[in-house]
């Protein structure tokens, strides 16, 4: 009705949304437990890399 549009969507939130929900399965990445920034970004690395096996694993 002539308003411009103030809030626009990102197109692949979806991406970013679903990568936190698998993070959120995984009772260690849930809280922060780590005490130091480095730990906490290797289990990060960790739960994502078991995450891609297990997708790569189940697809063939």
């Amino acid at each position: 009705k002539g308003i411009p549009r103030v809030f626009e969507p990102v197109p692949k939130r979806w991406v970013v949304e679903r990568s936190f929900a698998w993070m959120g399965l995984h009772r260690r990445l849930s809280k922060e437990f780590e005490r130091r920034v480095d730990c906490s970004e290797a289990m990060i690395k960790i739960v994502f890399i078991k995450i891609m096996l297990k997708r790569l694993t189940t697809s063939f």
